[in-house]
């Protein structure tokens, strides 16, 4: 219906161009199972409100613009995730080899102390009951990792978002300013 109304000005939305798409390959694939495939792709319509809803598009480019700063904090985050499973799988490897067995298992079980998932009852406390000062490497990994790396990234997604609202802010007086001079134009035409 929205084709025939809109004739060729349909294509010049992504989103009617998204569900020509759908609607499209729904009847060229019918009796297939890559239908299913295709209708659950509509939910995506949903992603629709960022581009509705100002301050979530302004929020959804702060985020996209902290990408390359996030790919930055993700490098450091890897060479701290390395360095901590050599020293893990270097101290703990013999006591606890499911865990700290060699570098993979030891990062892998260090992703789990990281996302804080029963790491203090599954891998802290037995290793803890054998060799006490081991709560230092714990708690370290979990102050640099979970709370300073994260907040790096929370961080940057934020001051873009900050940024984002000043250039706002900024446009908007412009706005005003310029709808200020076509006042004063107008009330100077109307005088002459």
């Amino acid at each position: 219906m929205k084709l025939i109304v809109y004739r060729l000005r349909f294509f010049r939305d992504g989103w009617n161009i998204f569900d020509f798409a759908i609607v499209f390959g729904t009847l060229v694939l019918y009796n297939s199972h890559f239908i299913a495939i295709l209708r659950i792709l509509r939910v995506l319509r949903v992603l629709r409100t960022i581009s509705v809803v100002p301050s979530l598009r302004r929020l959804t480019i702060a985020l996209f613009m902290a990408i390359p700063a996030i790919g930055s904090v993700t490098l450091l985050m890897a060479l701290i995730f390395y360095v901590y499973a050599i020293i893990g799988t270097s101290f703990f490897g013999d006591l606890a080899p499911e865990y700290f067995g060699n570098v993979g298992l030891s990062t892998l079980t260090l992703f789990q102390v990281f996302t804080l998932e029963s790491w203090a009852s599954g891998v802290f406390r037995p290793i803890f009951a054998e060799v006490t000062w081991s709560w230092i490497y714990f708690v370290s990994f979990i102050t640099i990792s979970a709370f300073i790396i994260l907040n790096l990234i929370v961080g940057e997604i934020v001051n873009n978002a900050q940024q984002l609202s000043e250039h706002a802010e900024e446009e908007s007086k412009d706005m005003e300013q310029i709808k200020q001079d076509l006042k004063e134009l107008k009330e100077m035409l109307r005088e002459k």
